[in-house]
C-alpha cells in the first residue's frame, strides 16, 4: 500500500490549520488517515512545528513519500538529515556514532539559528512598538499646541473685543460730558439772556418814570 506524509486540513476559514498524518496516498486528502505524526500552525510567526521525530522516521525508512510541504517540515525538524546519515551508517560510510555527532551539532547549530530568528522577531517588535509610541507622542504633542494655540488665539480675541468695548463706553461717556456742557452753556446763554432782559425793563421803567416827573 502507498502510503504518503501529508498534510490534513482542520480548522476554521482563514485560520486553518493542519495535521502531519501518514495516510493511504488514494484517500481524500482531508480524509481517513493511518496516523498523525505531528501539527503544523502557519498562522504563528514563526510557524509552529510540533512532530514526533521517531515516528516521522520510522515512516521514511519505511518507504512513506512526504508531500512537497511535509518534505520541507521534515527536513527543517531534520527529520531528512537524520534518515542520510542513517543511510551512511548502513552503507558502512560512517560509524552510528559518527552520525549522531553530525546530528547532534547539526540540531545545535540549527537551534541558534532559530533562537536567533526569535530573538531578531523579538526585537523587530519591540522596535515597531518604540517606533508607534513616539509616533503617538508627537500627535499628542501636536493636537496639544493646536489646542493651546486655539485656545491662546481665543483669549487674544476676548481681550480685544474687551477694548474695543471699553473705547467705545470711553467715546460714549465724552459724548455725554460734551452734551452735559452744551446743555450747561446753552443754561447759562439763557439766565443771561433772561437777566439782560430784566435789565432792559428796568431801564425802561426808569426812563418812564423819568418822563413823568418832567
Amino acid at each position: 500500500m502507498p502510503v504518503k506524509i501529508r498534510l490534513a486540513r482542520h480548522g476554521r476559514k482563514r485560520r486553518a490549520f493542519y495535521y502531519i498524518v501518514a495516510a493511504d496516498s488514494r484517500a481524500p486528502r482531508d480524509g481517513r488517515y493511518i496516523e498523525r505524526i505531528g501539527s503544523y500552525n502557519p498562522n504563528t510567526d514563526p510557524a509552529t512545528i510540533d512532530l514526533d521525530f521517531d515516528k516521522a522516521l520510522n515512516w521514511l525508512q519505511n518507504g512513506a513519500v512526504p508531500t512537497d510541504t511535509c518534505r520541507a517540515i521534515l527536513s527543517y525538524k531534520g527529520v531528512m538529515y537524520k534518515r542520510h546519515l542513517l543511510k551512511g551508517v548502513v552503507k558502512g560510510a560512517l560509524t552510528e556514532e559518527e552520525a549522531n555527532k553530525k546530528f547532534d551539532a547539526w540540531l545545535k547549530d540549527k537551534e541558534q539559528k532559530i533562537q536567533a530568528k526569535a530573538d531578531q522577531l523579538k526585537a523587530g517588535e519591540k522596535k515597531e512598538k518604540e517606533d508607534m509610541l513616539k509616533v503617538e507622542e508627537e500627535v499628542n504633542k501636536a493636537r496639544a499646541e493646536e489646542i493651546s494655540a486655539k485656545k491662546a488665539k481665543a483669549v487674544a480675541e476676548e481681550a480685544k473685543e474687551n477694548a474695543v468695548e471699553g473705547e467705545d463706553e470711553e467715546e460714549t461717556e465724552e459724548v455725554k460730558a460734551e452734551e452735559v456742557k452744551t446743555e450747561e452753556k446753552e443754561e447759562l446763554k439763557a439766565e443771561e439772556s433772561k437777566t439782560e432782559e430784566k435789565s432792559e425793563e428796568k431801564k425802561e421803567e426808569v426812563k418812564t418814570e423819568e418822563k413823568k416827573e418832567d
